[in-house]
């Protein structure tokens, strides 16, 4: 049990050998959750969009090709993540893909930048929540949309006792958070057996 905590507790911010692991199992385990959350936000060629958390850089690659003639953001806490994110999307780094190691708390772009935000499993690692989403609006442009995808949507999970520092919401909780922080047409939609993504539009 010691071995997989520390293994699940890399979720949170990747490190070394066991986060490189991690990163791995997060492109791939993550896919249909993205793929089917992504279908919902009606992207649209040209967007400019950032991904909170970009792990991997598997969801970088999914927003690119959604969009043509898009530039895609990502940013991460995690040195291993900005590196893998790198190295996945070397082909397009710094043309259309730009990756940046920084906080939810403190996004590092000019207010109304862009046309989507998303956040695929990572909000439950955020600080200060409340705080982070007037961020994620700040940075979107009039009308850009937020899309939280979440796999985990109850407190007592078994997730949240074998990850350190997880805070699980459902995703009542994150309707009512975005509606909080000035968040408009918040939708909530879910995918059996505990899969959902949350809309929010900026007013």
């Amino acid at each position: 049990m010691g071995l997989l905590k520390t293994f699940f507790t890399n979720c949170a911010c990747p490190q070394g050998r066991m986060g490189r692991a991690m990163l791995k199992f997060m492109n791939l385990c993550h896919a249909p959750l993205t793929n089917w959350g992504l279908k919902l936000v009606n992207i649209q060629d040209g967007w400019t969009m950032l991904d909170i958390g970009c792990g991997g850089g598997a969801t970088l690659q999914r927003l690119m090709k959604r969009s043509e003639g898009s530039k895609v953001y990502g940013i991460d806490i995690s040195e291993e993540s900005v590196a893998k994110a790198k190295k996945v999307n070397a082909e397009v780094l710094n043309k259309r893909v730009f990756i940046t190691q920084g906080s939810a708390e403190n996004l590092p772009y000019e207010d109304g930048k862009f046309d989507l935000v998303t956040a695929v499993e990572t909000v439950y690692f955020w600080p200060n929540l409340p705080a982070c989403l007037q961020e994620v609006r700040r940075v979107l442009k009039q009308g850009g949309k937020f899309a939280i995808l979440i796999e985990v949507i109850d407190g007592d999970s078994m997730w949240t006792n074998v990850v350190e520092g997880m805070t699980a919401y459902s995703p009542e909780e994150l309707k009512t958070l975005l509606d909080d922080a000035g968040f408009i047409q918040t939708e909530i939609h879910r995918m059996k057996p505990s899969n959902a993504t949350i809309i929010g539009v900026k007013a």
